[in-house]
């Protein structure tokens, strides 16, 4: 018994920001944007939450898969921007949803989350917890973002993503984990400065910060090193594999992944010149899009990969 994907869903705000747009706001400009990172708009919300995003997007998976809500056992909500410190915001989308009998539960871990909470979810079902779980990646990176440094602004949008799971016969085959605090100042993000009433400051919310040249070299060492794993443990090959869905950060990272691994860049989709990088929501969003295109046909093997501030990555290999 393993876990299988039954359901997608994802969510989008609707306003849309161009790399135009940005030119106006910090020394920027379209190629200068597109030609580093591939990127050529970002959506980014103005009137949903982190918890609304999640909560369309789940609404979409939990559609899809023909459930009622009340079937479902767990939620877990990879996101890196909550709504609030608590409650947590997969209780949140529980109360949106109607999932009354679910446990729920955030976890964060960057731009790798929805690879970790579908591990996650993969644990419980395996070991015959639950049965059920709305694993959901969102995140609302526009509040956290310094609109005045050209480094990090232009890369980052907002969105979500959702999968519904369950346990199966097939599904997932295998997957891997890995973390390294030692290098977690290359990519951070403070969520509330230290200060209280004895110190005589009021906490106020942090930015986000990154070393662009050492995120880079990180993804594209590690992330095939782990594809690879999860492929050797597996007794699969790269070319076994249908579909590499990869978090949306960089083009040029995908492509060196793709070259790292010796496949063909056609196996590798893209959305990220639509979106950014919508860090937990990525690479659910790719692959709802994916899904509901009718790209992914029974049978399919594809591998999930996720890379980001912790520093994290993992990967999933599954059969669709």
């Amino acid at each position: 018994m393993t876990t299988k994907i039954i359901g997608t869903g994802s969510y989008v705000p609707a306003q849309i920001v161009t790399n135009d747009d940005l030119s106006k706001i910090v020394e920027t400009n379209d190629q200068w944007i597109r030609s580093r990172t591939g990127i050529g708009e970002r959506r980014i919300a103005t009137d949903d939450s982190t918890s609304d995003m999640a909560a369309k997007a789940a609404a979409r998976a939990i559609e899809q898969a023909g459930i009622d809500p009340e079937e479902i056992d767990l939620i877990i909500l990879a996101t890196s921007s909550p709504d609030y410190c608590f409650p947590n915001g997969a209780c949140e989308v529980q109360a949106k949803v109607g999932a009354v009998n679910a446990a729920c539960f955030d976890i964060s871990s960057a731009c790798t989350g929805f690879v970790f909470a579908l591990s996650t979810a993969h644990a419980y079902i395996s070991s015959g917890l639950y049965k059920t779980a709305l694993v959901i990646g969102a995140d609302l990176l526009s509040k956290l973002v310094d609109w005045t440094d050209r480094s990090t602004c232009v890369l980052f949008g907002d969105g979500a993503g959702a999968a519904v799971v369950t346990a199966a016969e097939n599904g997932i085959i295998g997957l891997n984990m890995h973390s390294n605090g030692a290098k977690g100042g290359v990519l951070t993000c403070g969520s509330r400065s230290t200060g209280n009433f004895l110190l005589g400051k009021k906490p106020e919310l942090g930015y986000m910060t990154m070393e662009g040249q050492e995120v880079f070299k990180f993804a594209v060492k590690q992330v095939p090193e782990c594809i690879k794993e999860v492929l050797e443990e597996t007794g699969n090959t790269a070319e076994d594999i249908d579909q590499f869905i990869i978090h949306q950060a960089n083009y040029r990272i995908i492509e060196s992944i793709a070259k790292r691994l010796k496949v063909d860049l056609e196996k590798f989709p893209v959305n990220m010149e639509h979106y950014g990088n919508t860090s937990g929501a990525s690479v659910p969003i790719l692959l709802d899009e994916l899904n509901r295109a009718g790209k992914l046909k029974n049978g399919d093997k594809l591998v999930l990969a996720g890379f980001g501030a912790g520093l994290t990555w993992g990967a999933v290999l599954l059969e669709w």
